[in-house]
């Protein structure tokens, strides 16, 4: 038995996170080296995804979702990410795209993208980054200007978590020199919406990371929430998704530290098993409390979220802690397991490569201590 801390789930959480382990034992988890190993979306996961309403369990009820609360969303990546850090990533990706809709969406918008994600997984893809702006998001150059009764948005978008199998996407774009940025859905199918490459990625290798250019039309229908007040709106979404994120974060660690433990109590150096070695023992004991530390962080997160608390800090706090305690975790584990973890096929050495970019998107590790630091100077200017 696991001595890493386990939430107290209420009833609807737990059976979330009942069905994404039994999904993920027999189908996810088996699947993960072929993944990795071909590069390969797992189409069949995430139809299962879709089939047993994970896809769109966010999606309230209304609009033919599940209503799930953000704990359970939690759970779900939390379990998938032990077997499958890929699949995982998908589980995040879709309801991130939704999120801008479900907090400022019209209630046309949230029928039609959220009720389309819900009932047939047609899935909205976040397209805020670019090349010149990850995490200088003010810095976007994609444009969009007046033309006709409608808008032209002419620019390109990198690094698309899903993008490669989105249907819709949120476009962040300058509107305005002065008035600033505004989130407009873009049909993949519309003309002028290219996808031109996938990225060639050292971890999480089982999804599409996409670049997308954009020379296409669209009218004022699709625009989300308040013209010219697109970052805020993207901003909101990155806090809900960082904590989904540290939740991937907390299953990657979790596994990798399993993986390590068993070894440790099995290995056998110098007549004794090596977790009695204080050099591996004591290692283990600080990532089984480290990664104990994170869970707690980031159901308190989800857990404030739920109740409608502002969680900027707490969750740039929980995904700041998480990813690197994931990180330290995987270390750990390929320093136990020596060279049976740095070679393939131990699935230690692909959760260190799929650890790796937990402490990049959603906000990079530095961008999340100045969201922090940011916090603290505010709260000292106030007292």
């Amino acid at each position: 038995m696991s001595i890493i801390w386990k939430p107290r789930l209420d009833p609807d959480a737990a059976y979330w996170r009942d069905l994404a382990r039994e999904l993920t034992e027999q189908h996810f988890a088996p699947l993960a080296p072929i993944l990795d190993r071909d590069q390969r979306y797992p189409v069949e996961s995430v139809e299962l995804l879709q089939k047993h309403k994970i896809a769109g369990m966010f999606v309230p009820k209304p609009f033919g979702g599940e209503g799930a609360t953000l704990t359970s969303l939690c759970a779900v990546v939390d379990e998938v990410a032990q077997g499958c850090a890929s699949t995982a990533a998908i589980v995040v990706a879709l309801p991130l795209g939704g999120f801008p809709i479900l907090l400022e969406g019209s209630e046309l918008q949230k029928r039609i993208y959220l009720g389309g994600l819900s009932r047939e997984g047609v899935a909205v893809n976040f397209a805020l980054s670019e090349r010149g702006a990850g995490s200088d998001i003010a810095a976007i150059q994609t444009a969009a200007t007046r033309e006709g009764d409608g808008w032209r948005i002419r620019g390109e978008k990198c690094w698309l978590g899903n993008g490669g199998a989105a249907r819709y996407y949120i476009v962040f774009a300058r509107s305005d020199e002065e008035r600033g940025v505004t989130a407009f859905l873009v049909d993949k199918e519309q003309p002028g919406v290219v996808i031109d490459f996938f990225e060639d990625k050292m971890g999480l290798r089982g999804t599409l990371t996409s670049n997308l250019k954009l020379d296409t039309a669209v009218t004022d229908n699709a625009i989300v929430g308040t013209e010219g007040r697109g970052l805020r709106l993207a901003l909101k979404t990155l806090s809900v998704g960082r904590v989904t994120v540290a939740a991937q974060s907390v299953g990657i660690g979790i596994a990798a530290y399993e993986a390590a433990a068993r070894h440790a109590v099995e290995r056998k150096t110098f007549g004794q098993a090596i977790i009695d070695h204080q050099g591996i023992g004591f290692r283990l004991a600080d990532v089984a409390t480290e990664l104990s530390a994170a869970r707690m962080m980031t159901y308190e997160a989800a857990r404030a979220y739920d109740a409608g608390e502002d969680i900027g800090v707490l969750g740039a706090m929980a995904k700041l802690y998480a990813s690197e305690a994931a990180h330290r975790a995987v270390n750990a584990a390929v320093q136990t397991l020596g060279g049976f973890g740095y070679v393939k096929p131990s699935p230690v050495e692909r959760y260190y490569r799929d650890q790796r970019i937990t402490e990049i998107y959603e906000g990079t590790s530095e961008i999340q201590r100045l969201v922090i630091a940011r916090a603290i100077k505010t709260s000292k200017d106030k007292a």
